[in-house]
């Protein structure tokens, strides 16, 4: 069978003014190389539209895992992928499912080793594509979740934060509350995904709010949002809480910045009383725990115990819009373009 020599590719086409529109991007077919010595030929069945690009689009913040986006570019994130052509001798087959890191293509050839292998087991390889293992990584690693906290999400509705609600139950949290700007994303995040309660900012007083579903207090935050609702997470914080800082939702999702921060006022008297800890969040620092989170996430997929919620988005053509409307807020869990 004759391989592919052409790719479609969605590229940055004019960096936007606010949030992207369709129109700053473009989905054009570019040449496709053969593969070389020790490269593969994959074709792409799905990959992530994920916050983080409106950072790396904007031109926002600074000290970066990656760098922005220029116009040209081409975007890149979480993909799931089959192999179409790979070398003898290789760990890899033609047929292999692989998640690799250039979504928004549907073709690609590169190196084997940047690729890495779904076991043939896998329950769901979909799910592979959640990059909840930022909140697993917080909960686990930065926050330090211990059985019977009450834990707050904030952003609860979005890729992560759909999943750091069901991660804390199953690691024994006694109350998980959640946060999103949507009354029917509450809903649902209360029916389907076991959220003890679900806060809307903007419809009451958020701290109010706050006060209300966790009277005693909270435990430990998996903070995706910044802004107020950080502040009103450090206001409502009881004795030795702590605060992992996972995302900027508030400065990605503002129009009127470059989607590159998220200033919050946090009250110091009460960190220092209440011996309080606030950290980031970053992958880099804990090595292995990709690895980690793969093994449990196929563990309670197959036991039934976590769900994959996304939003699904069909072909390239549609992908721009993908990323707008995750931005709008008209998706729930992690949205995901189907290729």
């Amino acid at each position: 069978m004759a391989l592919p020599t052409s790719a479609r590719v969605v590229r940055l086409a004019t960096r936007p003014h606010g949030l992207p529109t369709p129109e700053d991007f473009t989905v054009a077919e570019e040449p496709l190389p053969a593969p070389g010595p020790g490269e593969v030929l994959v074709r792409n069945r799905a990959f992530l539209a994920f916050p983080g690009l409106r950072t790396l689009i904007g031109g926002g913040g600074t000290g970066l895992p990656a760098p922005h986006l220029k116009p040209g570019d081409a975007l890149w994130g979480p993909a799931l992928g089959e192999v179409l052509a790979a070398p003898g001798g290789g760990p890899l087959r033609p047929g292999d499912l692989v998640t690799h890191l250039s979504g928004w293509r549907d073709r690609l050839v590169g190196d084997a080793a940047q690729f890495t292998p779904v076991p043939a087991d896998f329950p769901d390889p979909t799910a592979l594509l959640s990059i909840a293992s930022a909140g697993y990584g917080g909960l686990t690693r930065t926050a330090g979740l211990r059985p019977g906290d009450v834990v707050l999400v904030t952003g609860a509705a979005g890729a992560v934060g759909s999943m750091t609600g069901q991660i804390a139950r199953l690691l024994g949290a006694a109350r998980v509350i959640g946060t999103t700007r949507s009354p029917a994303k509450a809903k649902r995040l209360t029916a389907e995904l076991g959220f003890d309660a679900v806060l809307v900012p903007g419809e009451r007083p958020f701290a109010e709010q706050l006060a209300e579903a966790a009277p005693e207090g909270v435990d430990l935050v998996l903070d995706l949002v910044g802004g107020e609702q950080l502040t009103a997470a450090v206001d409502a914080a009881r004795l030795g809480a702590r605060i992992a800082v996972v995302g900027a939702l508030a400065g990605q999702l503002d129009p009127a910045t470059s989607g590159g921060h998220a200033p919050a006022v946090i009250d110091s008297y009460r960190v220092c009383t209440l011996g309080l800890t606030l950290r980031g969040f970053t992958g880099a620092d804990h090595p292995g725990l990709e690895d980690e989170w793969r093994e449990r996430l196929g563990g309670w997929l197959r036991a039934g115990e976590l769900t994959f919620p996304w939003t699904s988005v069909a072909g390239i053509d549609r992908a721009p819009h993908a990323l707008v409307k995750l931005f709008t807020g008209d998706t729930f869990g992690a949205t995901v373009v189907e290729l």
